[in-house]
């Protein structure tokens, strides 16, 4: 007795797009592509350079009857690469630039992190000096950029390029210690009197109401 050849087919359930059936592709979009290993029952859906709206649920399918299914959701992440204490960072000038860069989501560590300040990439061997790098990867891989007795020339715009993923930058300022205090003063400031214009706004609503 002869069975009948059974057929597997992957099916898109956003817009129920028939995608593969066997090995043939079935879809406009060339990125999708279905594997068999031979003498194997495992069927692959293949999707080159995947997409964030490509998320969803996909079902594999097999041609008995009934016919069985088997959903599948994906969900397609983008790493992203963010530096701490981002847009705007100040340090006294003589201490320490600490700048933190965190990759998140990347479906392996970046193979190279690059740092660059004002468009140029840092050297490290530069005669200035006093410039280091440690990097740590991992499901989140971190990069720490650490430059000693920070001056006036340090400051600009600092720039985290993994190499799988987007970059971020900082905008580092090296100031002399009583700028930042004077700019929390006026920071503070403003605050208060925004309070205040509130406050009043507040009393005469309710003054309003009392009189009516």
């Amino acid at each position: 007795m002869q069975y009948p050849v059974l057929q597997v087919s992957w099916v898109r359930h956003r817009d129920i797009h028939l995608l593969t059936v066997g090995r043939y592709t079935y879809t406009s979009d060339q990125r999708f592509e279905a594997l068999h290993s031979p003498h194997t029952e495992d069927w692959t859906l293949r999707i080159r350079y995947p997409q964030r709206k490509d998320s969803g649920i996909y079902e594999c399918q097999i041609s008995t009857t009934p016919p069985i299914g088997h959903p599948v959701y994906l969900t397609i992440v983008e790493p992203i690469t963010i530096i701490i204490g981002a847009p705007d960072l100040f340090v006294n000038k003589g201490s320490t630039i600490n700048l933190t860069c965190v990759v998140k989501y990347a479906p392996e560590p970046p193979p190279t992190m690059t740092w660059s300040h004002n468009t140029e990439v840092i050297n490290f061997d530069s005669p200035r000096g006093g410039i280091s790098l440690v990097t740590e990867k991992g499901p989140e891989t971190t990069s720490r950029l650490m430059i000693q007795k920070a001056v006036s020339s340090d400051s600009g715009i600092y720039r985290c390029e993994p190499s799988n993923a987007n970059p971020s930058s900082i905008k580092v300022h090296v100031v002399n210690e009583e700028h930042p205090a004077a700019m929390h003063h006026g920071e503070s400031g403003s605050s208060s009197y925004s309070k205040t214009r509130l406050i009043c706004f507040i009393i005469l609503v309710i003054a309003n109401i009392m009189f009516i």
